[in-house]
């Protein structure tokens, strides 16, 4: 699928340049569109070697709070909650272990230990599974969980903010929180609903209660901002979270006598990797999208969206992020380079900027994590995983819209 979307790009960029040349009398935009793929690639490697500082300090940071037990700590606070939501699997069980490690991991956004605990866990269920080639019900919860991306700690788009020039990177902080929230909430209760799930018991309603009233409280602080302020604080609380976690992480590890200067050094390493594997993916996409641009698709797309939604009695702003909301359930690689792009198209700091950096904070890649999750355990009947991934997906990307609203405009 992803193949077939790519080579896309580049056919109707194509397409588009002909009928210019041809119907038009435009043959420069031919030099026009190879330009752009130049300068997207140039840009797509840019980016990359700017990353390498920021992703080495937080890959150190999260290096030491692993070490410090941190993560095992907030499973053990989750375990509770996931022996009720999933009561096909026994109690002590190291499925339940499992999903809680990788749930945690996905909170503190320490992505690269998700995974591999996210693969653990789906190995661990699919052991308990009588059908072996239909998902689970927990499987499908825990799927699900995992596409809405809740984490308190949305370090990557800060850093491409940061990248890109944004005055205050971090000034998106509480919109994505909210959004996410959003998306995880709507996507445990549809399948909460789908699979009749006991909702109504104390332990869950404790944990549904705590995690409301953060939210309320969250809220609530920013309505009593004046308009004006609300970005500021934003921005304040953002800073302030990064700074208390910084701080918080080093501390629990001297106390528990990490040496986190070594540990650090150790995770920081990982950086410069991570940031280099990400070159190519970056480069396909943005010279992709950078075509689609300059041949004039892109604006097309976006005019048309823009005609409809004004036809309807809408306000038009968001439009222009539309574009990473629609690539983000099939591509994360793409939606990340369609964010690039409009930040770059429209500055990083404008209203589609702000958009598209809290949709692509606000949920996962659905089919992305459905391949790599269901397909490592050889599952090829998803039932509900789909239409409630895509339900988090649809509600995370409006909340996102909304909030971007809210805050920004």
């Amino acid at each position: 699928m992803l193949s077939r979307l790519w080579f896309s790009f580049f056919f109707l960029s194509f397409v588009a340049c002909f009928y210019q040349w041809w119907g038009l009398d435009n043959p420069e935009v031919y030099s026009v569109v190879v330009k752009a793929s130049f300068d997207m690639a140039k840009l797509a490697v840019e980016i990359a070697i700017g990353l390498i500082g920021v992703m080495c300090l937080w890959l150190g940071i999260f290096k030491v709070a692993e070490a410090a037990g941190l993560i095992d700590v907030l499973a053990k606070l989750l375990s509770p909650l996931f022996e009720r939501l999933m009561p096909e699997i026994p109690k002590g069980h190291p499925a339940i272990g499992s999903v809680t490690m990788n749930l945690s991991a996905n909170l503190l956004g320490l992505d690269n230990a998700a995974t591999p605990m996210g693969l653990k866990a789906m190995q661990d269920m699919q052991e308990l599974n009588s059908e072996k080639s239909v998902a689970s019900n927990p499987q499908i919860l825990f799927l699900v969980l995992n596409t809405s991306s809740v984490t308190l700690l949305p370090i990557t788009i800060f850093l491409y903010r940061a990248q890109m020039g944004a005055v205050e990177p971090t000034s998106v902080f509480l919109p994505i929180i909210l959004a996410t929230s959003t998306s995880t909430l709507v996507g445990l209760l549809a399948v909460a609903w789908i699979q009749k799930l006991k909702l109504f018991n104390w332990v869950v309603l404790s944990y549904f209660f705590g995690f409301a009233l953060l939210i309320s409280s969250l809220l609530y602080a920013v309505q009593t901002q004046p308009a004006a302020e609300m970005n500021t604080f934003s921005n304040l609380l953002g800073n302030l979270a990064l700074l208390t976690v910084i701080v918080g992480i080093l501390g629990i590890g001297i106390l528990k006598n990490v040496p986190v200067y070594e540990v650090f050094i150790d995770g920081a390493k990982e950086g410069v990797s991570v940031c280099v594997k990400i070159v190519p993916y970056l480069v396909a996409m943005l010279v992709g999208i950078g075509m689609l641009r300059a041949s004039g698709v892109l604006d097309l797309g976006v005019e048309g969206l823009t005609l409809f939604f004004t036809s309807v009695g809408m306000n038009t702003d968001f439009v222009s992020a539309l574009p990473t909301a629609l690539m983000k359930p099939f591509s994360g690689s793409g939606s990340r380079a369609m964010m690039i792009e409009t930040m770059n198209n429209y500055g990083v700091d404008s209203f589609p900027a702000k958009i598209a950096a809290i949709v692509q904070g606000s949920t996962e890649t659905t089919f992305y994590v459905l391949a790599v999750y269901f397909g490592s355990v050889g599952i090829q009947q998803v039932r509900h995983a789909i239409f409630c991934g895509l339900l988090a997906d649809f509600a995370g990307i409006i909340a996102a819209i909304l909030l971007g609203y809210w805050f920004f405009n």
